[in-house]
């Protein structure tokens, strides 16, 4: 990557500082375009769910690793809740999505109560052997009592689909019937997961992210102040695929010390450490034993630490530099925050970034863990909150004394809660996921780049006001 001028810039970059200039292309289709990251911790898309706790659970896991991201478990969950949610992940289908089913003999509520915890939008009703008998979807609970049976109000009028057929036809089956879901079949009748109109398309446009045994990749954290060789032999044990170490200030040496014990107990098991912003330290953690160093201080949605402290970066700035650094080491960065579209994505692949992380986009979708709520207006929400923040301080610290929690909660950088309104029209993590993907192969081939190591080649960049950012973005209504 190089900027489109020679002159040093005299400050520090942030995403919304620079533009890509296009590039001549021999690209004939965006679909050409290869997105899979260099990271090498084997995603196919170079997206990542951070560890937050109102984001990365089971669901998130299970849905990000489907459309070739992953998502990381946080470090503030028991080892044993880990495990259970590291073997779902792991069952899960590959192309198929999770139904939500429920028994005919189940009340209302419980649909009321799950519905929203996948963007489908249909609950299937199964009889005691798993055969699908019924669908019922929100429209069809509307006004009724919560105690009313689920046999009273579903549609038993159902589509099925053979596990036999492509994804293609499995859209055009759909289409034909006229339904936008239906369930997925064995010869058996044996309902093995769904099947949506936006589903099978996904299926053809994106690629799981797999583990070398062909399930889906899994991710894991470690604190450096935790017992650093039970939790991974533990991680390693249950077959989780990538540890990351975790601190807000990874440039220290009980992180460097942290790195190097994981590494002694596997030379192969991936590692990512951070967080960092400087290039000497992006070389002690990749000295010490890390593939990936996580690179990012400040810029998330849910972090104070800049308004704390004074302390960290803008993040196009510290990218450049410590992929730069990473490169000539032979390993990789994640760029973690700041990311708000899919224009910083592509900004950050072109900067150099192996990977891009991120948790607050994440946050108001129906995968996401936190529990959907409603306003006062009837729109649908989730609370959200910084992992520094005095929430996730009280819950790390449970351990402690009253009194040395208090002390630990006085060094707080993060919001405690945050409302994230989930949008009608996107609901899903696989959206966010489209929009990236979709966006980022754009870039690629405005700038005549196959592969993310030719994007980075061959990027060149921009330096604008902020009029010529405002001037990028579209307006929604007449300005007259």
């Amino acid at each position: 990557m190089r900027f489109i001028k020679k002159v040093p810039v005299p400050y520090e970059l942030a995403y919304n500082d620079v533009f890509l200039i296009p590039n001549k292309s021999n690209i004939k289709s965006r679909m050409d375009v290869d997105i899979t990251p260099t990271d090498g911790m084997g995603g196919t898309i170079p997206v990542i769910a951070t560890n937050m706790s109102a984001v990365a659970g089971k669901r998130m896991a299970e849905t990000t690793a489907r459309r070739g991201a992953f998502t990381i478990f946080t470090q503030d969950v028991p080892v044993a809740e880990i495990k259970k949610m590291v073997d779902y992940v792991k069952s899960r289908h590959l192309i198929y999505e999770t139904p939500i089913s429920l028994s005919p003999e189940d009340r209302v509520q419980d649909v009321q109560n799950l519905i929203h915890k996948r963007a489908h939008g249909a609950v299937i009703i199964v009889d005691k052997k798993n055969k699908p008998i019924g669908i019922i979807k929100l429209a069809d609970v509307a006004n009724k009592d919560r105690f009313t049976r689920l046999s009273q109000v579903m549609r038993s009028e159902l589509i099925t689909l053979s596990d036999k057929l492509s994804c293609e036809e499995m859209y055009y089956e759909l289409l034909k019937n006229r339904v936008s879901i239906a369930p997925v079949v064995n010869r058996s009748g044996v309902m093995l997961g769904v099947m949506s109109q936006k589903g099978a398309v996904r299926s053809r446009f994106h690629k799981p992210a797999l583990d070398n045994k062909g399930r889906l990749l899994t991710a894991a954290t470690i604190g450096i102040n935790q017992d650093i060789t039970a939790k991974t032999k533990a991680f390693m044990k249950m077959g989780v695929d990538v540890i990351k170490i975790d601190t807000a200030h990874g440039h220290q040496q009980k992180m460097i010390d942290a790195i190097k014990e994981v590494r002694t107990l596997s030379d192969n098991i991936k590692i990512a450490a951070g967080t960092v912003v400087t290039a000497k330290a992006t070389k002690d953690l990749i000295k010490a034993g890390a593939n990936v160093v996580k690179v990012g201080i400040g810029a998330g949605a849910m972090c104070t630490t800049r308004m704390m402290t004074g302390v960290g970066r803008p993040q196009l700035s510290a990218v450049i530099e410590c992929s730069k650094s990473a490169r000539e080491l032979g390993g990789s960065i994640w760029a973690d925050g700041g990311i708000r579209t899919p224009r910083d994505v592509a900004v950050a692949m072109a900067a150099g970034a192996g990977n891009t992380l991120f948790g607050s986009w994440w946050a108001g979708t129906n995968e996401s863990s936190a529990d959907v709520q409603v306003d006062s207006n009837g729109r649908m929400y989730k609370v959200h909150y910084g992992m520094a923040s005095s929430r996730a301080v009280f819950e790390r610290t449970k351990h402690l004394s009253p009194y040395d929690r208090a002390i630990k909660e006085m060094f707080k950088e993060g919001i405690s809660s945050s409302k994230y309104y989930i949008n009608p029209e996107y609901p899903s993590a696989e959206d966010i996921i489209d929009q990236i993907a979709a966006g980022l192969r754009s870039a690629m081939s405005y700038t005549g780049a196959k592969n993310l190591e030719e994007f980075y080649d061959k990027a060149v960049m921009g330096i604008q006001s902020m009029s010529g950012f405002t001037e990028g973005k579209s307006i929604p209504k007449s300005w007259v």
